[in-house]
């Protein structure tokens, strides 16, 4: 099943045909197509294991062998290495989420590069601003955060890069429900300023009222999407597939 159309006139953020993608001799993605618009909040939903990290990590060239194609602003990036798939503007927060212990919170922020020379990354007073408790936390070692700060920093950590389009794995995932709050302020946030934002979530709630458009993946397929407007509709569908 294709994804959405593309908007007209211009080029889409993330457009991914034909995708296939394999850990060692296992098969894990089937001919993913999907489509993320510039300035779109898109969710990948499905069961564990249906093949939605391994859909980031594919983007990333973080799998094994890949075939198909990975456009990226229009830039063929399938066979592309990790790190120039960064360059090409894109940040990627895995579940695991890398925060270094023996650095500070603001030396965890000041750590990785623009991902270009013209990147404009956010300033860490913009990001301050964002997120209050790391300004507060900023000279506390990464190990003694929260697991909801280490995740308010995982992410900032991505904006301060300069990249445009994130790709967001399980960011509410065993949360307390005053941080999954402040998280999806951050992603209305985000969106308001005109990046592009997709989402690997099993917090069905979380995602619902953030995202534009759903797809839905199975067995390593996409098995269903639809956009926002289309929820209530299909959710008989989407009790049967995820159990919601």
């Amino acid at each position: 099943m294709s994804g959405s159309t593309k908007q007209s006139g211009t080029t889409p953020a993330l457009e991914i045909t034909h995708l296939q993608a394999w850990y060692g001799e296992s098969h894990i993605l089937h001919d993913v197509n999907l489509v993320v618009n510039q300035g779109e909040v898109v969710t990948l939903l499905g069961r564990n294991g249906a093949g939605r990290t391994t859909t980031m990590r594919a983007i990333m060239g973080l799998t094994g062998a890949r075939k198909g194609s990975i456009k990226i602003n229009g830039v063929e990036a399938i066979h592309l290495a990790t790190h120039k798939v960064a360059h090409l503007g894109v940040g990627y927060c895995p579940e695991e989420r890398g925060i270094f212990s023996s650095l500070s919170t603001e030396e965890n922020l000041m750590l990785p590069p623009l991902v270009s020379r013209d990147a404009q990354g956010m300033s860490v007073e913009e990001i301050y601003d964002m997120f209050p408790n790391l300004a507060e936390r900023k000279n506390s070692q990464g190990t003694r955060l929260s697991g909801g700060e280490q995740q308010m920093l995982a992410v900032a950590r991505i904006l301060r890069t300069g990249a445009r389009l994130l790709l967001l794995d399980e960011i509410s995932e065993g949360l307390a429900p005053v941080i999954v709050h402040a998280l999806a302020r951050m992603i209305t946030t985000l969106k308001a300023k005109g990046y592009t934002i997709v989402m690997v979530e099993q917090n069905f709630r979380f995602a619902a009222p953030l995202a534009d458009r759903f797809y839905v993946m199975e067995h390593g397929q996409i098995v269903e999407t639809f956009a926002a407007s289309q929820l209530q509709e299909k959710m008989p569908v989407l009790n049967e597939l995820l159990g919601v």
